[in-house]
């Protein structure tokens, strides 16, 4: 494995800014991340682990220790009654293992579709989109620990699932590299659409629609949003979403109704955690004041997604933060919601990360 001097990341990133890397190094095999955190450790090097780079912001300084990008590859699936297993390396594109997946009319990721990335950062926010999340279907993480070098399974149970979350970047944060995930899908089973995009999409169809034809429709919605990487357009020059949707109590909840009803505004809302509501985002940046296609310097927001903040060319990492945090505390100053931030900012601290 060579390990490489002064890399720029920001080409490696979907958002493509930021600085460089002290040193840079590709993992295709479990041993080479062995060999690199080795390395990091000797040389008492902070240690940022790259995936696919479509949710992270690097800052303009770069990285000032070791940026190590998993490229460990190959799938494999076997079996069982009804129950398709497929086991993934964290280097695999994520869009194409999904399209593996539907490939062999397998259910439970096709609404998945599109989302850039790789599949080793799919658990660690717990990736979800159009009515699915990957926490309903992965099975287990294999995991080498930073502090032993040895390799750890987490079944479902040990991840810590939660909306937009997990133990990987919560507690257990910047001790684990995830070198594998597992998948167990229904084999032949229906696809998902309970989504209102993906309803409206089908509507009046007379035949229920094919895996593929779901997986072809979210491709589309998400082209439609500027949410699929395409080569060219810079409203797809984004980290994804920049901010998650609030979960609010029901006290919380109540206070935005009763902000949005003093503007005859009606908010759209969906049950979440239990007693909890979750509220859009994207409503609430429109509702700020700051519309699709607004912006500023090189910077902006993408014209078909409220939440994607663009690099509409040479833009820096401290330009798209001063925009979020623009947009951060205007809406908390209209709606008493402080939005978080969805993208791992890299530079701003010393710690393991995937996407």
């Amino acid at each position: 494995m060579e390990i490489r001097e002064h890399v720029s990341l920001a080409g490696m990133t979907t958002l493509q800014v930021g600085g460089p890397a002290r040193y840079f190094a590709e993992a295709r095999f479990e041993d080479d991340v062995r060999e690199a955190i080795r390395f990091a450790q000797s040389h008492k090097l902070p240690l940022f682990v790259l995936g696919g780079g479509s949710n992270l912001v690097v800052s303009d300084e770069g990285w000032p220790g070791l940026a190590l990008k998993i490229a460990i590859k190959g799938i494999n699936h076997r079996h069982g009654h009804g129950v398709a297993y497929f086991d993934a390396g964290a280097g695999e594109d994520w869009d194409g293992f999904v399209a593996a997946t539907v490939a062999h009319h397998c259910a439970g990721l096709e609404c998945l579709s599109g989302i850039p990335g790789s599949v080793g950062g799919t658990p660690v926010q717990n990736v979800g989109a159009y009515g699915q999340e990957v926490s309903e279907t992965i099975q287990a993480v294999e995991a080498i620990e930073v502090s032993t070098l040895e390799s750890r399974e987490f079944e479902k149970g040990d991840c810590g699932f939660a909306y937009r979350s997990s133990v990987f970047n919560a507690k257990e944060r910047g001790k684990y590299v995830i070198v594998k995930v597992s998948y167990a899908l229904k084999h032949d089973g229906a696809p998902r659409i309970a989504y209102g995009d993906l309803k409206k999409h089908f509507a009046g169809w007379s035949e229920s629609p094919t895996l593929a034809q779901v997986r072809e429709a979210v491709r589309k919605i998400r082209a439609s949003k500027g949410m699929l990487l395409v080569p060219g357009d810079e409203d797809c020059r984004s980290a994804g979403s920049f901010f998650k949707n609030p979960v609010l109590s029901v006290e919380q909840f109540a206070e935005v109704e009763r902000r949005a009803a003093a503007k005859n505004l009606a908010i759209p809302s969906y049950p979440a955690l239990e007693a909890q509501r979750k509220i859009s985002a994207a409503w609430l940046v429109e509702h700020s004041g700051f519309s699709k296609g607004y912006g500023f310097d090189h910077v902006g927001i993408s014209r078909r997604h409220a939440l994607a903040i663009v690099n509409r060319g040479g833009a820096k990492a401290s330009e798209v933060l001063a925009l979020a945090e623009q947009i951060q505390q205007r809406v908390e100053e209209i709606w008493g919601v402080r939005l978080e931030r969805e993208p791992v900012l890299v530079g701003e601290r010393e710690s393991v990360v995937s996407s």
